[in-house]
């Protein structure tokens, strides 16, 4: 029967969308989305004056806008919801600097957070339904994947936007008040429109693993939208024999294990925000080249070798490319230039990664001194973050320091003062950077007590788009 022995699993999801009230998410949860929301809103700023591939998304939405009412971060003008969440939904991975969740392949709120903000405005919700809707989607997001993240990796797929296009659509339906039969019809509509390519690893020149959210975060929208207007979908678009967990992870996935803990435990809660702007497989290995290069000697170093999880193998092959990468994303995604941004700067930033500082050559020549190697009893999610730097030195000496839990994480976390810094930077990035970004990022840390979202951002003027 594979994942058909958890009959109903679509339709119990559904119920607890459509059966919860926003006074029934725990307070911790919502606290932990508007953490999220300002981290995500904060870094997506950053993306619209810095992020590879985003403009064009921004160009088409307003080529096609109509009368709108969602917000476009990249100068505040209006749109449609589904035309806003396509166009935010670039922005909110194009840095990779978004929150993710260590030891599972999903980054909860990069598809959330854009659909989310685009349906709370059309449906001019208050700040704490848009907050209990982020907790909620982003909890599912992060129960998809780690039911079935591993085996979508395995089949050729890519996990992250494919969970988040899930977690998205329940957000969505709770935004919208979708009845329980319309949230599964929701489902059926994203599972009929979201998919995601392992290969978008395997292109080192392509911006698509930049900008991928923005098609979940539409497809999650139009879900949403469609379901609500009667369009019918699937039983059981889950669990089915060939619904998305089977077509996706294979027919023996336990979609029972969706639902344990549902509405008592919020993944979201356990989400780590990122101190540096790259993946989150890098940073372990960060922490520990910021660490030793006080007492580094890099021109004496002869070797820098990295050993990590199996799942990072992708940050360090092919080797060559890596060392030396042509693309903002490929460069966040690279092991070897990572590292040899915090040795030879002692920082790694988004200006890091500007085009003109890619080819740096004494970045480049530490690069070339790294290699990594895969530990496999580290092919757990406990371990899946760790590194371990050691540099080797041609008199014989070498210098080891392992990290276990890179900071950011629930055992490390930032502060809600580094978080709003953070914001700030970002800000100061963004095509238009908002007048008081201090201001802003209280609005969004306050925004459960907005009687509307739609005054979170007020309109932008007409011509300039100036905040």
């Amino acid at each position: 029967m594979g994942v058909r022995s958890a009959q109903g699993v679509s339709r119990r999801l559904a119920e607890f969308v459509a059966g919860t009230a926003e006074a029934r998410v725990p307070e911790a949860a919502k606290a932990a989305a508007a953490r999220s929301l300002l981290d995500a809103v904060g870094v997506s700023l950053a993306a619209t004056g810095l992020g590879e591939g985003t403009a064009a998304f921004t160009d088409l939405v307003r080529a096609e806008a109509g009368r709108g009412v969602s917000t476009l971060l990249w100068d505040r003008t209006r749109a449609p919801a589904a035309a806003a969440a396509l166009a935010n939904g670039a922005l909110a991975h194009a840095l990779d600097f978004e929150d993710a969740v260590d030891g599972l392949p999903v980054h909860p709120n990069a598809q959330v957070v854009p659909a989310a903000l685009a349906l709370a405005e059309e449906h001019d919700a208050c700040g704490a339904a848009l907050l209990a809707s982020v907790a909620i989607g982003s909890d599912v997001a992060c129960r998809v994947a780690a039911v079935a993240g591993e085996r979508m990796a395995e089949r050729g797929w890519y996990p992250p936007p494919l969970a988040g296009a899930i977690g998205a659509t329940v957000a969505g339906a709770f935004l919208a008040g979708l009845a329980a039969d319309e949230v599964v019809d929701a489902l059926s509509l994203v599972v009929s429109q979201a998919t995601a390519s392992g290969e978008v690893k395997h292109s080192p020149d392509g911006v698509i693993r930049g900008i991928r959210d923005a098609f979940a975060a539409h497809a999650a929208v139009r879900a949403v939208q469609l379901a609500g207007r009667g369009v019918r979908g699937f039983a059981a678009p889950l669990e089915g024999e060939a619904g998305f967990l089977a077509a996706y992870a294979g027919a023996d996935v336990d979609a029972g294990a969706l639902l344990d803990g549902l509405g008592e435990d919020f993944g979201g809660t356990r989400v780590a925000f990122k101190p540096w702007p790259s993946c989150r497989g890098t940073h372990a290995f960060i922490a520990a080249a910021l660490r030793l290069r006080a007492e580094a000697d890099l021109a004496a170093v002869e070797a820098i070798e990295l050993v990590g999880a199996p799942v990072n193998r992708m940050l360090a092959e092919p080797l060559m490319a890596k060392r030396a990468p042509r693309t903002a994303i490929d460069a966040k995604f690279s092991l070897p230039f990572t590292v040899a941004l915090a040795l030879v700067d002692g920082a790694v930033e988004l200006a890091s990664f500007a085009p003109d500082r890619l080819g740096r050559p004494e970045v480049l020549a530490v690069a070339r001194k790294v290699t990594f190697h895969p530990e496999p009893t580290w092919a757990t999610p406990a371990r899946m973050t760790s590194g371990r730097l050691t540099l080797r030195y041609a008199d014989g000496r070498q210098r080891t320091l392992e990290i276990i839990r890179p900071p950011g994480g629930p055992d490390a976390p930032i502060s809600t003062g580094a978080l709003v810094a953070k914001f700030v930077d970002c800000a100061a990035h963004a095509a238009h950077p908002p007048a008081d970004p201090e201001h802003l990022a209280a609005r969004l840390l306050d925004i459960g007590s907005a009687p509307s979202v739609r005054d979170l951002f007020a309109p932008a003027t007409a011509t300039t788009g100036s905040w």
